[in-house]
């Protein structure tokens, strides 16, 4: 099927869908890269214009990449609620952004709520749609979703906003871990997880984190959960010897070879999933929910891979949701400036990857946080990261990252900081996860949305000193 529209007597014609989805996309270098992007700002604004016109059912009906040749597209319409799109099959893209604008399923009974929604619609239509709302209206639209999910406590809330403590350390010395997780704790972040990439991805030093952070956890009785990113084999190989997994995690993308490239399929993230739940039922934990994947994407993933078939990274980073959602996460995160200038090329890029990966997220049912980050050598800096940061959080978004001085020493990235994530609770009233905020008010280390700046539970730093000591951790 061919798509056509005409600007001032020039006639613009996409041959495909896949081309008309990518020369509509707002302009990512990692699009020009793949010599897939529009050439100008006028046939971009052709194919959004062409782009309007297609009906929703007309983009289920037409797959962008072979479900014979690929499993998530083969995942995305097997779980596709038919019955649920009924009410809006119909519509154009262009007449589901402005039926998105008046407010969705809060204003239309056909559709039962923003749940219902996100089983009616596929990654490629919340793409579509994407493609055609503008930065305010990507956090519009976002700030009406609440996806909740629980593990040892509750994200996703109204009112609320979560920050990962990421405490990696160049040599995984849990001293040097929990000293970070420690600071992390006095200013109020902790409560999405404590994550830690590790250095080495072995089973030895994977059990080791975890085991360093369940100690921590239990010792200072903090509502959160722990999470070693390795791979997912390494995981469920330390998980097999006894080592304390509350969140499993894994990378994942939108295509079938993209998945082969983390080495993973989606019998693997199945398989890790039955592993970690049963797992959970035989741990003396008492959890809140039973989501417990962890699951982090970013735009740029399949085309660094050579696996994206032609498609913009934004589809496929929507693809990566269908993914991530078949799994029923706790958490998703895109990172959304750390795979490099190559695919996001300056402030520009990223912050309008950032909201639209948040808005996608969220319009597909996903508990969504971004990572606002960048690597060292593309053209942006801190004042990027607190412009996206800001705009995420009138977005709604589940939770964020607290980087130790928002430099990742082990990563080499820039994000956002533990300061960062205190700052902006305090501005927009955003409290933590309930059960963690009533820790923090506990020890002493917050009130409401603000910080206390003195007075913090000297019972605490005891503990956290003994900890530090070798006490505790061995």
């Amino acid at each position: 099927m061919t798509f056509s529209t005409t600007i001032r007597s020039e006639r613009f014609t996409f041959s495909n869908l896949g081309e008309l989805f990518a020369k509509a996309n707002e302009p990512k270098s990692g699009d020009s890269l793949a010599e897939i992007g529009a050439t100008s700002e006028r046939e971009r604004i052709a194919a959004k214009m062409a782009l309007a016109e297609v009906r929703l059912d007309e983009i289920v009906a037409e797959p962008l990449v072979d479900p014979e040749i690929d499993d998530v597209t083969r995942l995305i319409l097997d779980r596709h609620d038919k019955v649920a799109l009924g009410p809006i099959h119909s519509l154009c893209v262009g007449e589901f952004r402005e039926w998105l604008l008046k407010g969705g399923p809060e204003s239309d009974p056909g559709i039962k709520d923003w749940k219902t929604l996100s089983r009616a619609i596929t990654p490629e239509i919340a793409a579509a749609v994407t493609k055609l709302l503008s930065n305010k209206e990507l956090v519009a639209i976002a700030s009406k979703i609440q996806n909740v999910a629980r593990c040892r406590n509750t994200t996703g809330l109204p009112g609320t906003l979560g920050i990962r403590i990421q405490p990696n350390h160049p040599t995984d010395d849990p001293k040097g871990i929990i000293a970070s997780t420690i600071d992390g704790l006095l200013m109020g972040a902790g409560d999405a997880v404590i994550g830690i990439n590790p250095a080495v991805d072995s089973v030895e030093s994977v059990c080791a984190i975890l085991q360093t952070c369940e100690k921590l956890i239990s010792t200072l009785n903090i509502p959160t959960q722990g999470c070693c990113l390795a791979h997912i084999t390494t995981q469920l190989e330390a998980m097999r010897r006894s080592a304390p997994v509350d969140l499993l995690f894994q990378s994942v993308g939108g295509t079938e070879a993209t998945n082969k490239s983390f080495g993973i399929n989606l019998s693997l993230l199945r398989e890790g999933r039955e592993a970690t739940l049963d797992h959970h039922s035989r741990r003396n934990v008492a959890w809140a929910g039973n989501q417990v994947m962890y699951f982090e994407t970013g735009q740029g993933s399949s085309l660094s891979a050579g696996a994206h078939h032609g498609i913009d990274q934004l589809t496929l980073e929507a693809r990566a949701y269908a993914v991530a959602r078949e799994f029923d996460p706790f958490l998703v995160n895109s990172v959304v400036g750390f795979i490099g200038p190559e695919y996001l090329f300056d402030e520009k890029q990223i912050l309008r990857a950032g909201l639209e990966d948040h808005f996608m997220g969220k319009l597909l049912g996903l508990p969504m946080g971004v990572d606002i980050c960048f690597t060292n050598h593309a053209e942006a800096d801190h004042n990027s990261l607190d412009n996206l940061l800001l705009l995420l959080g009138q977005a709604g978004c589940n939770y964020i990252m607290g980087v130790p001085c928002g430099d990742d020493i082990m990563l080499g990235y820039q994000s956002t900081s533990y300061h960062d994530g205190a700052f902006v609770r305090s501005l927009l009233g955003r409290k933590a996860a309930p059960e963690f905020q009533e820790w923090l008010e506990f020890e002493g280390i917050a009130r409401g949305p603000h910080l206390l700046g003195s007075g913090r539970n000297l019972s605490l730093l005891e503990s956290a000193r003994n900890l530090l000591e070798d006490r505790v951790v061995r």
